[in-house]
């Protein structure tokens, strides 16, 4: 059957050998339910340590060991619970399972809140013979990283205080997302082909019409809804900046943005030298944009041009096991065990591969302990950026593999700063794999365009992001006022910074800083730039390598969470603390400039 069809199959319909087989968690639903009863019922057993950690080695070890298998329990059932979810959004029953472990966890997690402060009243010189016990040999990165808040935990009054505020501190996160998705009416809008709801998705989709004059059309009245929406918009924002800088005051940090980076132990050096790299190579940026308008024909390039393929998708058909096929044979430098498991994976049963009624749209990894790396898509034949797309979560995926494997349970989780490497490694390997073989001029345009495309995203509109960020909590810390007229200048200097001087703003541009859900987890976009920035030095450094360069890559891929991330990838053989893998993937996209100039 090719998975193509224009009708979408039901989840009963889709072959048991195109679904994930999620049993190495569970076996079926009645075993999560007994699952669920266990751990409700050790749960109740955490008051029982209370005043215990301080009193050995041994005491502290027997409340970890006890605390890692309720957490691995729990890891368990909230991965098998959320996976049936993704299956088919519409059915009850694993929306139930994913409320009843919510429920459980929060439950569990408040009884459990005496832990930190516990742990950090532990004498240091206790806390030293401790941690050179062998009983706590697996617990040492745990602990560790625990003793690093020392200095940023408040007395148990305070702590409860601040947990008890935690339930609203999403407020402003929440009711943007309701309002710009669920109250905004963008209403219906005239395509080619027919009246359409014009929304948050389907606009995204318009913006890459070929015709200019309906892209017009689309964004104007796209960005009306935010023009009648904009002071409540600007409120939202300046009030989650604010939270952000209260937070970080009352636990005694030097901003909000040593605070968000704290937890990853990443210099604001390493923030900065990315802003300042990335700011010292906007030509070939801009160089870009005035070859986009070139290539469009167009007398003047405006803000809904940019989206726009430069090139018609090169027609190329792709089944699965060819995919998987082309995937093993660009990352076979990677060696055997790697590709080969991967492969097996690939072709077993790892992955949820093709769209179903109420399926979760889109492409993730979810990689546990216990579990297979399981990977979603909805793959299409016909789409060469499925094939990417099942690479870089492919990366994700043996990632986890590794780090499970390598580390123990309480610190075998990777950060979201070394996620996106692993994933975007292998979409550098594939890519470089195809264009090698593209046998046609059409499929090397494409090849070339769609990677200038998302180096543009992940490093330049990401750090333009970063930098905004960096700007209006400092505005705040400050003391300066974020107004409506404030935010919206400030982020139309930065997109005359980043477009260049090819670029027409229209009035309604600078309202894009007031639509972007990641502003409300802030200081976190910048990881996407470096990722991808690391992904591209470590490519190149196993590709020109031997050996040894390849081991690296493994030793960073097994350290899970056993060091901190710029540590992680000094192991890898690249160093974030320097401008100069920055440096180089803005050379990457420089040459991706010229490369397009040619084929043009």
């Amino acid at each position: 059957m090719s998975h193509n069809e224009t009708s979408i199959p039901a989840r009963s319909e889709a072959a048991i050998g195109d679904t994930w087989d999620l049993s190495k968690l569970f076996a079926n639903d009645a075993a999560w339910n007994e699952g669920l009863v266990a751990y409700e019922k050790t749960a109740e057993k955490i008051p029982s340590f209370q005043g215990t950690l301080g009193k050995s080695a041994e005491s502290l070890a027997a409340y970890l060991d006890f605390i890692k298998d309720l957490t691995l329990l729990e890891e368990r059932l909230y991965y098998y619970a959320d996976l049936r979810q993704t299956e088919d959004e519409g059915a009850g029953d694993a929306r139930t399972m994913c409320g009843k472990i919510t429920m459980a966890a929060a439950k569990a997690h408040a009884s459990g809140a005496w832990e930190s402060p516990e742990i950090l009243a532990i004498p240091d010189k206790d806390m030293e013979s401790f941690l050179a016990h062998p009983r706590i040999a697996d617990y040492r990165v745990y602990l560790q990283r625990t003793l690093r808040y020392k200095p940023h935990i408040l007395s148990d009054k305070e702590e409860r205080i601040i947990a008890l505020h935690a339930e609203g501190e999403g407020t402003a996160s929440d009711a943007f997302s309701v309002l710009t998705n669920v109250d905004f009416d963008f209403g219906l809008i005239d395509t080619p082909e027919g009246k359409r709801p014009l929304s948050q998705s389907t606009w995204s989709v318009f913006m890459e019409s070929p015709d200019r004059e309906f892209r017009r059309r689309a964004y104007e009245t796209f960005y009306k809804c935010f023009e009648t929406h904009k002071t409540t918009l600007a409120s939202l924002y300046s009030g989650s900046v604010k939270q952000d800088v209260i937070k970080a005051r009352i636990r005694g940090y030097s901003s909000a943005r040593a605070a968000a980076l704290y937890p990853d132990n990443v210099q604001e050096a390493v923030y900065d030298n990315l802003i300042a790299t990335v700011s010292d190579n906007l030509d070939s940026l801009h160089r870009y944009y005035s070859l986009r308008k070139r290539a469009l024909k167009l007398s003047e390039l405006r803000h809904y041009d940019v989206y726009t393929p430069l090139v018609p998708t090169a027609k190329k058909k792709t089944p699965w096991n060819e995919a998987v096929d082309t995937i093993s044979a660009a990352l076979s430098p990677l060696g055997d065990e790697y590709v080969s498991t991967l492969r097996g994976g690939l072709l077993g049963r790892w992955a949820d591969r093709y769209e179903n009624k109420g399926k979760r749209s889109g492409a993730f990894s979810a990689g546990s302990y216990s579990g297979e790396p399981y990977i979603l898509m909805n793959y299409k034949e016909d789409s060469i950026r499925d094939v990417f797309t099942l690479a870089h979560e492919g990366g994700h995926s043996m990632h986890s593999w590794y780090s499970a494997r390598s580390n123990p349970f309480m610190h075998y989780n990777y950060t979201i700063f070394e996620a996106e490497v692993a994933s975007t490694f292998n979409e550098e390997l594939l890519f470089r794999h195809l264009e090698k073989s593209a046998d046609s001029k059409e499929l090397r345009l494409y090849l070339v365009n769609k990677h200038a495309d998302d180096l543009l995203a992940t490093l330049y509109r990401q750090t333009m992001f970063a930098e905004f960020e960096k700007i209006t909590h400092a505005l705040e810390e400050g003391g300066t006022p974020l107004t409506v007229e404030l935010l919206r200048a400030e982020y139309r200097k930065l997109l005359t910074k980043y477009f260049g001087p090819e670029m027409i703003l229209e009035e309604a541009s600078d309202l894009e800083g007031l639509r972007i859900p990641h502003f409300y987890r802030a200081f976190y976009v910048y990881k996407y730039a470096t990722g991808i920035s690391a992904a591209l030095a470590l490519a190149e450094r196993v590709l020109a390598g031997g050996a040894q360069e390849r081991e690296d890559y493994f030793a960073f891929l097994k350290s899970g969470g056993s060091r901190f991330p710029i540590e992680s990838l000094k192991v890898a053989g690249v160093d974030m603390s320097s401008p100069e893998p920055v440096q180089a993937a803005c050379r990457s996209f420089g040459r991706l400039v010229d490369e397009l100039e040619k084929l043009l």
